[in-house]
């Protein structure tokens, strides 16, 4: 029977590789492939920011033949909403007919989320051939003592996994690539492309021990995916953030274009299975009436930014097209609504809404268009990571909630649940904790808040983090009754 055994020093990253290949390859499944990326070390789970070094990423891209070279690239950077850009240029762009590769992260249920071929994941074979030229550049780099020690380091995860997608894409033949970055954007793994166009998203204060603890700051590391002569479209920013993109635009001699001032979202309706709305575009003196099926006003903000890149790009692409595409989006805890327990017809199960909220002003959005649904007290159920900016996030969304729970986020970000309880309990001037409880286990506190849904018919928000959603949306669609 094939075996696989992998020896890994991180520290001087020398690989002893033993194994007995089957038809030439290492790996038979995508879930074999990301076990084995799963050995490198994870930015994610809170790699020290020396780690961070784009050089490293550009030596493995070299030693992998440049892959990211494969395909035109659209990059996406920015605190809130973009992934949901990015998917939703990569599903306009599969209904053109366009093979369009999709990197996002973090995933909810299957690693494969992150790296898809417009909605759908790549065949398996595909997954698997990517992840045999990686292995085979792992060891080519240990026999030559590697580029992989670039700047001190070895890999880390997330650069591994982005080196596997530009292999994915350029195996695939893939027309172009919708690249969204994982943190930051100067020194951020994917910001060794050279994209037709940058898209940066709303930017807030986010991950302040690594990108800085002011606005500008932190626009200052978003703006680093700007590249020389090629066009930015940036959403609606704050007035120093605005400040930061404009001086480097200049800098770059990269012609601006600032969605406030050549675009807007108008008629914004929201309903259960979705968003409909209005999107005018004033340089081509045009209106197009769309539909997406998530419910939210920033949602139609996400909508509007992609279908500006998108016109921008690829100007011919039709109406109908562009339509198509935002209609067959699928994007996982974009405030989504799944169903938990067996419904006998005596006990209605109320909705569950799984939203990755982390920031005051996607919180509050999020409140907004959850109680524009199902008015307000509710069940919340809630946990961030560490990183983020609990009190803030307390303030607006106590007041809309009658019963709130607290937990860890899951295991995979690091989190002061304690920390956030005593964010919300000492909100509403101390009323919070009449509200709020605290539940560190998190499967036991799923357990709770939809236990209190069900028992008082009430609906439940799940947010704060993608990966606390993960748990939920996993524990749920898996069929693992908790109730």
């Amino acid at each position: 029977m094939p075996y696989i055994i992998v020896i890994v020093n991180l520290r001087q990253f020398r690989v002893i590789l033993y194994m007995e290949k089957k038809l030439g390859k290492y790996f038979s499944s995508s879930g074999e492939v990301f076990s084995w990326l799963s050995r490198f070390i994870n930015f994610e789970s809170g790699q020290i920011l020396r780690a961070f070094r784009l050089e490293r990423m550009e030596a493995l891209a070299e030693l992998a033949g440049h892959p990211e070279h494969c395909a035109p690239v659209i990059h996406i950077a920015g605190s809130k909403g973009k992934g949901s850009v990015t998917g939703m240029i990569a599903s306009v762009l599969e209904a053109d007919g366009r093979r369009a590769a999709r990197y996002m992260s973090p995933h909810i249920s299957d690693y494969r989320e992150r790296i898809c071929l417009g909605n759908s994941f790549f065949d398996e074979a595909v997954y698997c051939e990517a992840g045999d030229e990686l292995w085979d550049l792992a060891e080519s780099a240990a026999a030559r003592n590697s580029l992989f020690s670039v700047a001190g380091d070895e890999p880390s995860f997330f650069e591994m996994l982005t080196l596997l997608f530009f292999i994915c894409a350029k195996n695939s033949r893939c027309d172009v690539t919708v690249v969204e970055t994982g943190m930051g954007g100067r020194l951020d793994a994917t910001n060794i492309v050279d994209p037709l166009l940058s898209v940066i998203t709303l930017i807030e204060l986010e991950h302040t021990s690594f990108l800085g603890d002011t606005l500008p700051a932190v626009a200052g590391e978003k703006a680093g995916i700007i590249k020389p002569g090629k066009p930015l479209l940036l959403a609606r920013q704050n007035g120093e953030a605005l400040d930061v993109f404009k001086k480097r635009a200049l800098e770059k001699n990269s012609p601006l274009l600032y969605f406030p001032d050549i675009a807007a979202v108008e008629n914004v309706k929201i309903h259960p299975g979705g968003t409909d709305f209005t999107l005018e575009l004033f340089g081509k003196n045009s209106s197009y009436n769309f539909s997406i099926p998530i419910p939210g006003t920033v949602q139609a903000e996400n909508a509007g930014l992609a279908v500006t890149a998108i016109k921008t790009v690829f100007s011919n692409i039709r109406e109908d097209t562009i339509r198509r595409g935002l209609a067959q989006v699928k994007i996982p805890a974009r405030f989504e609504r799944i169903s938990f327990g067996k419904d006998d017809g005596r006990v209605e199960n109320p909705p569950v809404i799984l939203d990755g909220a982390h920031t005051p002003e996607s919180a509050s959005l999020c409140a907004e268009t959850f109680v524009s649904l199902y008015g307000e007290g509710g069940i919340l159920l809630f946990g961030c990571a560490a990183d983020k900016n609990a009190s803030a996030m307390a303030e607006i969304l106590l007041p809309r909630f009658s019963h709130v729970y607290i937990t860890a986020p899951g295991t995979f970000r690091m989190s002061e649940p304690e920390k956030v309880y005593r964010a919300f309990a000492e909100g509403l001037s101390g009323r919070g904790a009449d509200k709020t409880v605290f539940v560190k286990e998190t499967r036991e506190a799923i357990k709770q808040a939809l236990e209190t849904g069900r028992g008082k018919k009430l609906p439940v928000l799940c947010t704060g983090s993608f990966y606390l959603a993960s748990e939920v949306r996993n524990i749920i669609c898996d069929g693992d009754s908790i109730l």
